[in-house]
């Protein structure tokens, strides 16, 4: 009995070393094919892991009505021009845009590119409102920066931006929503 099912035990062996030899070359195809196109293909202006200065824009796909679109970055960093010391912040962006918006993939990589700068707070809140306003051209756009506490100081940059002629010339309530994180 040994005999008799110790050729078919090899047999089988035989054949599953001969399937996984076959499976273990389909990796390896499939990781050369992807090397290749990945040769083939362009990189993207801004990789995904690299800041930038650019904000990239799509077509507001309701550009006939004014609704807010509120952007939260509660991560946002820059160093202090003066000590070198790091800066946080919680940003928040309200914005009406007009035929353009703001794609947030190039957002996250624009705010991000300031992290190893030096700047005042009221001059990189500012800075990103004049970009954001040159880009997109928005009816209506707000920049509230919650800096954290430093020196025992915190500091709040509220800086706005109207269009000429925008017919809602109220003044735009925030919307109260709640804060994933950061300050209360």
């Amino acid at each position: 009995m040994a005999r008799s099912s110790a050729p078919s035990a090899d047999k089988s062996v035989e054949k599953s070393a001969q399937k996984a030899a076959k499976s273990a070359d389909k990796p390896v195809k499939a990781v050369k094919i992807a090397k290749e196109a990945a040769q083939e293909r362009p990189m993207p202006p801004n990789p995904p892991t690299a800041p930038s200065k650019e904000l990239h824009v799509f077509p507001n796909p309701a550009a006939e009505r004014d609704y807010v679109i509120q952007f939260q970055i509660p991560e946002f960093t820059c160093h202090c021009p003066l000590t070198g010391q790091p800066d946080f912040a919680h940003f928040t962006i309200d914005m009406v845009c007009d035929e353009l918006c703001i794609e947030l993939k190039s957002l996250k990589m624009y705010m991000w590119s300031f992290r190893h700068e030096g700047a005042f707070h009221e001059k990189v809140t500012n800075d990103i409102l004049t970009k954001i306003v040159g880009v997109t051209q928005p009816r209506y756009a707000r920049i509230t920066a919650r800096w954290y506490v430093r020196g025992g100081i915190y500091t709040n940059v509220v800086a706005e931006h109207r269009a000429k002629g925008w017919k809602n010339d109220a003044i735009v309530p925030a919307p109260q929503l709640p804060q994933a994180t950061g300050l209360r």
